[in-house]
């Protein structure tokens, strides 16, 4: 453990930069909590999407990093906002007039529209315990309304109504001079009504540590700030509870970058460290243009996921966070190739190098063994000239290639070959486009045919790579990547495709006779 510590203090992978501003941080002396506490938020008015994965995916990875270096405990708060009052209906949930009737409310106080939970927010709060179980991530989820209401915050409230105006003098400025006229960092809930208000203070009362409003029906009321009676703004809340939880770690989106300041101040205003962490780049789509949920472009963890196994989306997310990346289908086919690359690498490497392996990060540092000498793409490739329609045929071929494997002892390798045929049928088999060969292709083909008949059966694919380049080259192909194409628009009805040599072992000697046959009789 004392080497591989030695060499965490030296990696270069991001996790271990990160994890050493807490190496640094808490040098002098561990905290005085008594562990390192690593966040993350969630806003339960939606459901878990890929930014929450990304988020508590790379938060899990520092974490574990650290953990690397230091023997100081750690813990991991994935924080719900569900004290936020109801702004809007979302569009994708039944009984919305029931919800509309709720508008404003604690989301932990509108009805569950599905009608399995206490509340709308106590039913996004499992989908979310749901998801992070899913993935297997190490976490304790926790509650705003909880916080609030059992008093656990009140410290910090009362410590944000003594600095009241030094919490206004941070706000203020960042706000539009109408929202200023009005703007309170506390907003309390209506005794009437139960809906959260943002109205303006008539009477702050810090020895008593209330407030005074006019309620919704025009009252004058009188509210403490602690128990549950109030709510704070989001961007002071943050910083309150950057305060409040202790919070050594937080990371957050570029867009949030002004948020984060003013977080960090209202958290030194009430005499608190504002958390280490970093800002992630956003999404783009495959147009460059950032990821918009209304928009709805781009790709969602849903679609991933139903093409792709969990662990080549934490790689994505694993690469260069600092990067605004393109989020679309055609990344996936090379993500988990990447995937597989990293995680059979791994186990051959010596220490250091392990470290900086994105493997390493994505499983906690006990990466599995994973059979990774057939691609995603050669599956992909296999699906298109089999036209498969369930992973049962595509297994015919696997097993002629590798005749030890089954679904049984390769289950990482079974689920591949399911994703690989929802995504040639959904992503790939759309948009095939073949084409007749020219004179030169057809002429190289008819050669490439006569190649193939004079193989044996159990010739290994270099061999049969052998014998295509040989062809392209007798042919005249001086740029073999025009002949390799050929071979993938001609044979696959697409401009990209596998080594060719490996995906003919696979696919079978006869069979690709058969293929070819049948493009040049056309």
């Amino acid at each position: 453990m004392t080497g591989e510590r030695d060499l965490a203090l030296q990696a270069k992978a991001w996790p271990f930069e990160e994890a050493r501003k807490l190496v640094a941080r808490f040098a002098k002396a561990p905290p005085a909590k008594g562990y390192v506490l690593f966040e993350t938020g969630y806003g339960p008015s939606g459901l878990p999407h890929l930014g929450t994965f990304g988020e508590v995916a790379r938060t899990s990875m520092v974490r574990h990093a650290f953990q690397t270096m230091s023997d100081i405990p750690t813990r991991l708060f994935c924080f719900s906002d569900d004290m936020d009052g109801l702004r809007k209906v979302p569009d994708n949930i039944p009984n919305k007039e029931m919800v509309a009737a709720s508008l404003g409310k604690p989301l932990t106080q509108v009805p569950d529209p599905f009608g399995t939970h206490d509340s709308f927010g106590a039913h996004n709060n499992a989908r979310l315990r749901a998801f992070l179980d899913g993935f297997g991530f190490e976490y304790e989820f926790q509650s705003s309304t909880d916080w609030y209401k059992s008093g656990r915050f009140d410290e910090a409230l009362l410590g944000i109504l003594r600095h009241y105006d030094e919490v206004m003098a941070v706000m203020l400025p960042t706000l539009g001079a109408e929202r200023q006229a009005t703007y309170s960092p506390f907003l309390p809930v209506s005794p009437s009504t139960g809906r959260v208000l943002q109205v303006p203070m008539l009477e702050r009362n810090v020895d008593a540590g209330t407030i005074v409003f006019e309620d919704e029906d025009g009252k004058k009321v009188e509210l403490p700030v602690t128990g549950g009676h109030v709510k704070l703004q989001w961007k002071p809340d943050w910083g309150m509870r950057w305060f409040g939880l202790g919070v050594d770690y937080e990371m957050y989106g570029k867009d949030l970058i002004p948020s984060a300041e003013l977080a960090g101040k209202i958290c030194k205003i009430l005499g608190g460290t504002p958390p280490e962490g970093f800002n992630y780049e956003l999404f783009l789509d495959d147009k460059g243009q950032k990821i918009s949920k209304s928009k709805g472009n781009g790709l969602t963890m849903e679609e991933w996921l139903a093409y792709a196994p969990p662990e080549s989306l934490a790689l994505y997310m694993f690469q260069k966070p600092k990067s605004a990346k393109r989020l679309y289908f055609d990344v996936i086919p090379r993500a988990v190739d990447e995937y597989l690359t990293f995680v059979d690498k791994v186990h051959g490497e010596e220490p250091a190098r392990k470290l900086e392996n994105p493997a390493w990060h994505i499983h906690n540092g006990k990466p599995p063994a994973v059979r990774s000498d057939v691609s995603f793409n050669l599956l992909l490739n296999l699906a298109g000239a089999a036209n498969a329609e369930t992973k049962d045929s595509m297994w015919g071929f696997i097993r002629r290639y590798a005749p030890d494997a089954t679904p049984e002892n390769s289950p990482f390798l079974d689920s591949m070959i399911g994703y690989a045929v929802r995504y040639y049928q959904d992503q790939v088999k759309p948009t095939k486009r073949f084409r007749a060969p020219t004179d030169a292709e057809r002429a190289a083909l008819t050669d490439l045919l006569a190649k193939l008949d004079g193989l044996p059966a159990d010739v290994r694919a270099d061999a049969i790579q052998n014998e295509v380049f040989e062809v392209g080259k007798a042919h005249g192909f001086t740029e073999l990547r025009a002949w390799f194409q050929a071979l993938y628009e001609v044979l696959l009805g697409q401009t990209t495709g596998p080594r060719m040599g490996s995906f003919i072992q696979l696919y079978g000697i006869d069979e690709t006779k058969a293929l070819i046959r049948e493009k040049l009789a056309a």
